[in-house]
């Protein structure tokens, strides 16, 4: 354990990591791990789906899917990520283009216009509007709010999702609170599921805002490691059954399921929300690629081939994972430098250091040839108040090549603690 040691052993023990430190930057190292990308292998899996037949291009209700029309999708797509989404109700899903957050940016911008319906204010013309925001979490999430100029609050990510205890006393004593995201399924960047009490809590928690809404991200929603997968309780039907039907919007893609750039994305919710969904909708465009969604089903047939599918994505994911994990058991953990969580599935590992010390150890590895997710990015505002949480993201570099970027890494995290040591 660093902190038993001597000033003088530190003293000594920061000399020899920074040789150790030296020799990993003479390698000249050129690794980027600051997103979580699909590797080439990955998207490989996919590739057959560019040569599918797509017959007449009809789909199964006779649409020709190259013309306009059918705003909302196709319905054997509709059917194809209604596992994802919750609902078998095929007039509660909306399938839409490559991403997933476009269609997220859609539901916040419409609330700010708009209203979440036709009985609401739009949230724009209100003096103050607030979101929860669950940390360590999604930056892309963040970043979408800030551009509203929407309020984040931070509330703690606990073994089992958000803090519950947090989030019920912020939404019942403040209208501006209009909402929460969550990833509710491995999460990103912690690798949390929801716990059953926390979607039931979510769902039937007192709010001071009417119009109080959920964002249900499920991102990783196919995305399992393990044999044994997290199950996530419905949020849909918990929120029918606490008669709040109208909270939950539940988003997912397959863009780390087929290819990141061309992929489908789908959002669930109330028959009602969805309509003024695509009211709104009718004005942004006349419809999505519905040529990609057919090409979807025509290569997964049904959500047992995405099953299938994903096993071969765990294949490849699951050595890369035990890279870093295995790393950090075996050069953190016995000098008590640092915790994570061991995630059964999603893409990222969620390292936090001593405090103090996240951006020096982002500073180092990238000077050593890793660039690292920026420390803070999981948190509003790019602001870690600890800072000590950094985002590793083993997807998309070889093996061979993330372990030795796992060497830059444990390198850099030692380094950093012993300096701040020294420092204090």
């Amino acid at each position: 354990m660093y902190t038993n040691l001597s000033r003088e052993e530190l003293s000594a023990l920061k000399t020899r990591l920074e040789a150790e430190y030296e020799a990993l930057k003479s390698k000249g190292l050129a690794l980027d791990m600051s997103r979580g990308k699909p590797s080439r292998e990955q998207l490989d899996l996919a590739n057959e789906m560019l040569a599918v037949d797509l017959g007449d291009y009809k789909s199964e209700c006779g649409f020709d899917c190259r013309n306009y029309g059918l705003l909302d999708g196709i319905d054997e797509a509709k059917r194809l990520m209604s596992p994802l989404l919750g609902t078998g109700d095929l007039s509660r899903i909306i399938v839409g283009g490559n991403s997933s957050l476009q269609l997220m940016y859609n539901f916040i911008a419409n609330a700010v216009n708009f209203g979440v319906s036709d009985e609401f204010e739009p949230w724009g013309k209100q003096k103050t509007v607030k979101f929860l925001c669950p940390v360590p979490g999604y930056d892309r999430h963040f970043t979408l709010l800030q551009t509203f100029g929407i309020e984040m609050i931070s509330v703690p990510m606990l073994q089992g999702g958000p803090d519950m205890n947090a989030v019920e006393a912020l939404a019942a004593e403040d209208a501006a609170v209009k909402g929460i995201f969550c990833v509710p399924l491995y999460s990103n960047p912690d690798g949390i599921c929801c716990s059953a009490e926390t979607v039931r809590r979510l769902a039937a928690m007192k709010t001071k805002a009417a119009d109080f809404r959920i964002v249900w991200d499920n991102a990783y929603g196919a995305h399992h490691l393990s044999a044994e997968p997290c199950n996530l309780l419905n949020l849909q039907d918990e929120c029918e059954k606490a008669g709040n039907p109208h909270r939950a919007y539940v988003f997912a893609s397959t863009s780390k399921i087929t290819f990141a750039g061309g992929g489908i994305s789908a959002m669930a919710s109330s028959a009602e929300n969805i309509a003024y969904t695509k009211k709104l909708l009718s004005v942004q465009t006349i419809g999505f690629d519905k040529i990609n969604q057919l090409r979807h089903v025509k290569f997964f047939k049904d959500y047992s081939g995405i099953t299938a599918h994903m096993e071969r994505h765990a294949a490849l994911l699951s050595p890369k994972f035990r890279v870093v994990c295995d790393m950090l058991e075996n050069e953190i953990l016995p000098h008590g430098l640092g915790e994570w969580h061991k995630p059964d599935g999603g893409y990222f590992v969620s390292f936090n250091g001593i405090n103090g010390t996240a951006k020096r150890v982002v500073e180092l590895c990238k000077a050593a040839g890793v660039v690292l997710t920026a420390a803070g990015a999981a948190f509003p505002y790019g602001i870690d108040p600890c800072d000590k949480n950094i985002r590793i993201a083993p997807s998309f570099p070889p093996v061979d090549e993330l372990q030795s970027a796992m060497e830059v890494f444990c390198t850099s995290v030692k380094l950093a603690a012993v300096e701040k040591m020294l420092a204090t």
